[in-house]
């Protein structure tokens, strides 16, 4: 029998969790769901929430077996694929925010339009909709 999963849940190890709580919300244009010393929650719908937990928190659980996120600060971790309702719109937005386009709307060969931009640690986003 295959694993049921009913809920996603993706936790980013970010530098300063309040300068990425801004950066989210101004993305989501949204508040935080949760905003607590340790962990920002941004619930995105029904089936996934975004958090966000700083390196030193995530440090106490998983070192010395695995690094420090401090030492990949920066450098892309993973990726955030998001399919929204209003490509344009979404690419409006991140450039009024003066965000750094890392690749422009394009189709892209898995049939999605999508764009590519990255958060404060490095993280790269894509923003995408499914190709007519």
């Amino acid at each position: 029998m295959s694993l049921k999963i009913k809920h996603t849940e993706i936790i980013l190890y970010v530098k300063d969790q309040q300068k990425s709580t801004n950066f989210y919300q101004t993305v989501f244009r949204k508040k935080p769901d949760l905003n607590v010393p340790g962990m920002t929650e941004f619930i995105l719908n029904d089936f996934c929430k975004i958090g966000l937990m700083p390196n030193d928190g995530i440090a106490k659980i998983i070192t010395p077996t695995l690094t420090h996120p401090n030492l990949g600060s920066g450098i892309p971790r993973c990726e955030l694929y998001f399919i929204v309702e209003n490509l344009q719109e979404e690419y409006q937005n991140i450039k009024n925010l003066d965000i750094k386009i890392i690749s422009e709307i394009e189709e892209r060969n898995w049939n999605d339009t999508a764009f590519y931009f990255s958060d404060l640690d490095g993280h790269v986003i894509a923003f995408a909709e499914k190709t007519k």
